[in-house]
């Protein structure tokens, strides 16, 4: 029979339902799991730099050159340390203790008095860690032309203007990286936390021996197919308003957008996963082997390849081209609009009609796979 029945749908449901909560697996994979991923991703990554430790050697005593020296050790981004000699530097940067140095030469302060005379500065950072080594450039490089700019206005030079740069740092005023980084990380946890679900149910069934009752039974594919989804979308739904409010009320990480837009959005999302964890549970029966596929299946490319922490466009075209399968780079895309700017309906469209087709995709493949096996 092609039809549903509603009676054996919602039989079907509840029979998964009360299997979930017989299961402490299914409660912990839910809901401490989440938990425990977000406050890790929460507080264990953080991509802004403070108070980092560079050396300072002064080869000239002049006051244009203890004024300068005073301008970086005011930095609230550096921790600055003095040192003796050019060799001390040396040894603090490969002993890692520094992370880069400047050096003063001695005739800093002639050259800066004299007209048409250059007063560089030495900077060397440590290239090991190059994020790190832009940062220290350009933290000095802000502070040497912030006190040039002071300098000139004291002294009444040409370079004093009465046009004043005034930055502004839209979405996320703060510059904070934990405001990116969590509403990815939410994607990648309910990335797991959703093909990990499902991965377990159908191979559950053959490991137990009750898929042959299903089989033997007038249950039809479709029926058997909306059993599997649905506790774990109701599931998977708490789990992701569970994660957005720690996120909000303990992390406090802004939240601009509406809880229609991000049930919307995660609707779709969670029905894509879940469709990739029950492909995989559909074509192994053994649960072990399917958790650690879905694993594999989920967790890597959603860190990877999802946008969620490297740029997609700095990728290879190869790679680019298979990000187009993966949810989950649609959906950080729609966690960082919703969080950072708001329900844009205009921006959260063309992820949405994406999510809608890899549904489309991983839900048809696992009815396939689920006909041959029904045969």
């Amino acid at each position: 029979m092609s039809y549903i029945s509603w009676r054996r749908l919602r039989a079907l449901c509840w029979k998964e339902t009360l299997q979930i909560f017989r299961d402490p697996s299914s409660i912990l994979i839910a809901f401490f799991m989440p938990l425990l991923m977000l406050f890790i991703f929460g507080y264990g990554i953080n991509l802004d730099f403070s108070r980092l430790r560079i050396g300072l050697r002064m080869e000239d005593a002049g006051a244009e050159a203890a004024a300068f020296a005073a301008a970086l050790t005011g930095s609230p981004w550096l921790e600055v340390h003095a040192y003796d000699s050019r060799a001390a530097l040396e040894r603090a940067l490969v002993d890692s203790q520094i992370r880069g140095f400047v050096v003063i030469p001695g005739d800093f302060s002639r050259k800066l008095q004299q007209a048409g005379e250059t007063a560089p500065i030495q900077l060397v950072t440590d290239g090991t860690e190059p994020n790190i080594a832009q940062f220290v450039r350009a933290t000095v490089g802000g502070i040497w032309q912030t006190w040039q700019m002071q300098r000139a206005g004291e002294h009444g030079e040409e370079m004093k203007r009465e046009i004043s740069l005034e930055p502004r740092v839209w979405f996320n005023p703060s510059a904070e990286s934990r405001n990116f980084i969590i509403p990815g990380s939410i994607t990648v946890i309910m990335t797991v936390i959703g093909a990990l679900l499902t991965s377990l149910v159908v191979a559950r069934e053959w490991e137990r021996g009750t898929m042959e009752a299903l089989l033997a039974s007038p249950v039809t594919r479709t029926e058997l197919l909306l059993s599997k989804i649905l506790p774990y979308y109701g599931l998977g739904m708490i789990s992701l308003m569970l994660c957005v409010a720690v996120a909000y009320w303990v992390l406090r990480v802004p939240f601009r957008g509406t809880i229609a837009g991000l049930w919307v959005v995660g609707s779709f999302f969670l029905l894509s996963v879940l469709g990739i964890g029950l492909a995989i549970s559909t074509g192994m029966r053994n649960q072990f082997n399917a958790a650690q596929a879905a694993l594999n299946a989920a967790f890597l490319p959603a860190v990877m390849l999802s946008g969620f922490l490297y740029e997609i466009s700095s990728m290879p075209v190869f790679l680019r081209g298979v990000t187009h399968i993966i949810p989950a780079r649609y959906f950080v895309s729609s966690m960082q609009t919703i969080f950072q700017i708001g329900t844009i309906w205009k921006l959260l469209l063309p992820d949405i009609l994406m999510l809608v087709a890899t549904t489309v995709v991983f839900i048809g493949l696992t009815a396939k796979l689920t006909k041959r096996r029904m045969e």
